[in-house]
C-alpha cells in the first residue's frame, strides 16, 4: 500500500525471523509471566493481512496478540504508542472482540498512513467499540501525550484484558527526523512506568524509531521500570 518497502533477497529472511521474535516472546511471557521485549525488525503495525508498506511486511504485534490468545488468554489489549498509526493492527482486528486495540498517533490529515487513524474509526460488526484512536497534533508535548495515555490505559482497565501487546515505536521522541512530537528520552521512562502500572502480563514489541543513535537509550528508558 506504500511504495517505501522494497523486497530484495534478504527481506523474507528478515521478516520471518521477525515474525519469530514477536512470537517466541509471547510464549516467554506467558511461561514465565514476566514482561518481554522482542527487538523486531523490520517492524510491522503497518502490515495488513494482504499489504504490506510501511517498511512493515508482516504484523509482528497482530502475531504475537494472536499466539497470546492461542495460548490460552481470552481477550488481548493491543497499545500501538508509535508516532505513526498503526493500520495495520487496526485493519487485522477490526471486527474482533478479542483483541482491543488502541493507538496513540499523529493525526492521520497531517501524517503517513494518511488514510487512517481518525477518531471515528471504532471497529466494525463484533469488533464495534473494541478499537481506540487517539490522534494528536503536531508539536504534542508530553502533558498532551500522557493525557492521551491515560484514556488509553482506562480504556484497557475497563475491558478487562488478559494480557498486553506494546507496538513500541520511539519515533516520537522530540529529535526523530519523522517525527513531530516533543518527547524526551527521560520521558520514555515516565511512559514505561504508567503502562507497567496497569498490571498485565506484558509484551513489548519494537516497531519505529529513525533517530538512530538514539533508538537504544530510549528503548532502554521504557524498559527500565518493568526490570
Amino acid at each position: 500500500f506504500a511504495a517505501d518497502s522494497s523486497i530484495t533477497a534478504g527481506t523474507w529472511p528478515a521478516v520471518r525471523e521477525a515474525a519469530a521474535i514477536a512470537a517466541t516472546s509471547a510464549d516467554l511471557m506467558m511461561k514465565h509471566r514476566q514482561t518481554t521485549y522482542g527487538l523486531c525488525r523490520p517492524p510491522g503495525h503497518h502490515a495488513t493481512s494482504d499489504q504490506f508498506g510501511g517498511y512493515c511486511y508482516l504484523n509482528n504485534a497482530a502475531i504475537a496478540a494472536q499466539r497470546l490468545l492461542d495460548s490460552g488468554a481470552s481477550s488481548v489489549a493491543v497499545l500501538d504508542v508509535d508516532y505513526h498509526h498503526g493500520n495495520g493492527t487496526q485493519a487485522i482486528f477490526a471486527d474482533r472482540s478479542d483483541v482491543l486495540f488502541i493507538s496513540i498517533h499523529a493525526d492521520p490529515t497531517y501524517e503517513f498512513p494518511f488514510f487512517t487513524g481518525h477518531a471515528n474509526e471504532i471497529g466494525q460488526g463484533e469488533g464495534e467499540y473494541w478499537n481506540l484512536n487517539l490522534p494528536l497534533p503536531a508539536g504534542t508535548t508530553m502533558q498532551g501525550w500522557m493525557a492521551a495515555l491515560d484514556t488509553a490505559l482506562t480504556r484497557i482497565a475497563n475491558a478487562d484484558v488478559d494480557a498486553l501487546v506494546v507496538s513500541l515505536g520511539v519515533d516520537i521522541y522530540e529529535f526523530d527526523p519523522l517525527g513531530k512530537f516533543v518527547i524526551s528520552t527521560a520521558n520514555f521512562t515516565e511512559i514505561g512506568m504508567a503502562i507497567n502500572a496497569a498490571g498485565l502480563p506484558t509484551v513489548v514489541l519494537q516497531e519505529g524509531g529513525y533517530a538512530v543513535d538514539d533508538i537504544g537509550p530510549n528503548v532502554a528508558a521504557f524498559l527500565q521500570p518493568f526490570s
